[in-house]
């Protein structure tokens, strides 16, 4: 496994989550950091993406003021906060890392090689 989310969860609109993903293997030397979500029927939607420093972060339209991506290089891990969370939120969401030396954020689910197995976030009205 390249890519290990967790911290998906059942919470009411308005609460807050934390996601967490965990990079091993070839994808724990990417540089560029996302997370993705699909909901039920619809397409994989962008959500944040991170450098390899945290110094340079893109987000979705949809999540902006919301949402915040970190990440910690001492633990190797990427994290996602999200918070005033909605019911149109509920998604499974995917961490996922570009491959190779490349440093340049993208919002495009095509840009990424390495992707995780999602953890499912369901807010309820």
């Amino acid at each position: 496994v390249q890519l290990q989310a967790s911290g998906g969860g059942l919470v009411q609109a308005g609460d807050s989550l934390r996601l967490s993903c965990a990079p091993s293997g070839r994808a724990s030397s990417s540089n560029v950091m996302g997370w993705f979500r699909q909901a039920p029927g619809k397409e994989r939607e962008f959500v944040a993406a991170i450098n390899w420093n945290g110094a340079s972060t893109i987000y979705g339209d949809s999540v902006k003021g919301r949402f915040t991506i970190s990440r910690d290089n001492a633990e190797n891990t990427v994290h996602l906060q999200m918070n005033n969370l909605k019911p149109e939120d509920t998604a499974v969401y995917y961490c996922a890392a570009r491959g190779g030396r490349v440093t340049v954020l993208s919002s495009s689910r095509w840009s990424y090689n390495y992707w995780g197995q999602g953890t499912l976030v369901t807010v309820s009205s």
